[in-house]
């Protein structure tokens, strides 16, 4: 998927890794569902705009926050 981005209308870098320092794990997003082994959760990926370093976050799996 293509991204632009919203500050300045250039094409995105896609696909950067997302490292917390000391942690290499990374983001993850998750979400807490009702019943047992319900949690669904997506590393966060990062697109960074090579014009002005803006920093986008997204997941790749986002249809399964959507059950």
């Amino acid at each position: 998927m293509k991204r632009i981005c919203n500050q300045c209308q250039t094409e995105m870098i896609n696909d950067c890794k997302v490292n917390v320092e000391y942690d290499l794990s990374g983001i993850t997003i998750s979400q807490k569902r009702k019943g047992l082994f319900k949690n669904v959760s997506a590393k966060t990926k990062a697109a960074v705009c090579p014009n002005c370093g803006n920093v986008a976050f997204y997941i790749d799996d986002y249809q399964i926050f959507n059950k």
